[in-house]
């Protein structure tokens, strides 16, 4: 006896992997089970299936039907297989003919027989064009997504029977086509609108177009969050396999925008300090943390002190890796989490420590104890230390625009084309990524260069690392003033925004 075979796909991390989908039907008392390490939602859509195929206008088979879900070595999870559970014991009783192995379908059900939308369609879309799938037939609300994939024909479903009709081929459904999102994103705010700071500008300017880590250290008022806020709007703008990849990251966790259209803006998050490990890294249900959620943008951490000691040590590992996985009860997955740590931080409790006026009211310990929330490993993997003072009244008051964010963002995307050239066979984006050979290749620096960085080595106290990001942050210098060398200048103003000092002394 033959037994039908559906073709599906399932979702671990942001990779789509195979499913298939059989179904049996033997005699005996009735009984309908699923195997194949189904979670609790795979085995609650025995009563979604059962209820959506008789809405459909089809008898339920009163006997014992198996459906397994293979591999069953594999843990499913999640309610997309709704749809290749029907179809499998609609053509395991002779009520549809058997499917092409071409064909694969995706989708939850409603007991009336609706398709809804399902996590992680563009993961499984992507997969499906790597396997030989021709046809994938999703729920309507993630057709816009899953054409992007690319190599496979997307069928928008919005009712069961709206399916069986086409698959009879009596009302044949129109493929989606893809609707590619704006080039270039628009924003609310912009540069302009910042007064004063041009050092600080300066300072975003190099962390933007190399993909720099920053801190922002200054009183309350000085703009540090504004300043923040702001720094997506000068961002390189992402090529297509990042948009690719920071879709499939919010399809995954359920939180696709933009109508289902693939991601042109850089993903900007701002979660409060009061989050907990859990959110920051990854859930219970395997979902993406925000330091995924932030990959090929932005993670701001506002009061970066007042953050939870065991949430901000979460970023140590992935900033270093630029991926995390979270090992969890529910299983393993793994996210990528490549991403600009953007944190700001008062210098003191009260936030006044330092000014002139002499308004700090901290004594000396507190200062300490304050500091000590953001632990040294951590500021050793933050490459620029930028102090933000208070603004002056003159500086309020002036009249004129600042630059735009347009003219910085122009600069930033030139720097960012002259590292693309640079490592295309390295597989890598920004200065910000390089690894030890590409430091040794490209950030040589001459004897005047080598005496400076010695000099700054011993005064600063530098580690290893602290000493290497130095070099990437000159690299990155360098290709705004289009240089191919790092000279003296530019290795002096990375050293300058590595110099802040955190000792205590009132």
């Amino acid at each position: 006896m033959v037994v039908p075979q559906v073709r599906s796909f399932g979702i671990a991390g942001i990779e789509g992997f195979d499913v298939s989908v059989e179904c049996f039907i033997s005699g005996g008392l009735p009984k309908f089970d699923i195997g194949g390490l189904p979670d609790a939602a795979v085995k609650e859509s025995r009563d979604r299936v059962r209820a959506a195929v008789k809405s459909c206008g089809y008898r339920f088979p009163p006997s014992h039907v198996t459906v397994n879900l293979a591999p069953a070595d594999t843990k499913k999870a999640g309610s997309m297989y709704d749809l290749p559970v029907f179809l499998s014991i609609l053509a395991a009783s002779g009520a549809i003919k058997p499917l092409s192995p071409t064909q694969a379908f995706i989708g939850e059900l409603s007991l009336s027989g609706e398709v809804r939308p399902v996590p992680g369609v563009l993961s499984m879309a992507m997969r499906a064009g790597r396997t030989g799938v021709r046809e994938l037939f999703v729920p309507a609300l993630n057709a816009a997504e899953a054409c992007f994939a690319g190599s496979v024909t997307v069928y928008p479903v919005r009712h069961a029977t709206e399916l069986l009709e086409h698959l009879a081929g009596r009302a044949p459904i129109a493929p989606a086509v893809r609707e590619d999102a704006p080039s270039s994103p628009s924003y609310d705010v912009d540069f302009s609108e910042v007064k004063g700071q041009e050092n600080v500008k300066r300072a975003l300017e190099v962390a933007a177009a190399g993909g720099h880590n920053i801190l922002l250290i200054g009183p309350p008022g000085a703009g540090k969050s504004m300043l923040a806020k702001r720094l997506p709007t000068i961002l390189p703008d992402m090529s297509r396999r990042e948009q690719l990849e920071t879709t499939a990251i919010y399809s995954a966790a359920g939180k696709t925008v933009n109508d289902g259209k693939i991601m042109s803006e850089r993903p900007f998050r701002s979660p409060h300090h009061t989050m907990s490990h859990a959110a920051m890294a990854g859930g219970a249900q395997l979902q993406p943390g925000e330091i995924s959620l932030a990959h090929n943008g932005i993670l701001f951490l506002d009061e970066l002190p007042e953050f939870h000691r065991d949430v901000i040590e979460a970023l140590r590992q992935p900033i270093e890796d630029g991926r995390v996985t979270i090992s969890r009860s529910a299983g393993t997955a793994t996210y990528p989490s490549r991403f600009m740590l953007v944190c700001a931080m008062n210098p003191c409790k009260c936030g006044w420590f330092g000014h002139p006026s002499g308004r700090c009211t901290c004594t000396a310990a507190s200062v300490e104890a304050y500091r000590a929330k953001v632990s040294g490993p951590l500021l050793d993997r933050i490459d620029m230390h930028i102090e933000v003072p208070a603004l002056e009244f003159d500086e309020l008051r002036e009249r004129a625009p600042a630059e735009p964010s347009a003219a910085i963002k122009a600069r930033v995307n030139a720097a960012r084309q002259i590292q693309r050239d640079r490592y295309k066979k390295l597989r890598i984006d920004c200065n910000a990524q390089m690894g030890q050979e590409p430091l040794r290749q490209f950030c040589a620096l001459d004897e005047t260069g080598e005496k400076l960085m010695k000099n700054a080595f011993d005064r600063l106290g530098l580690t290893a690392r602290s000493h290497d990001r130095i070099l990437r942050v000159a690299r990155t210098i360098a290709d705004l003033a289009g240089s191919e060398e790092i000279k003296a200048p530019h290795l002096a103003e990375a050293i300058q925004y590595r110099a802040y000092d955190f000792k205590v002394e009132k």
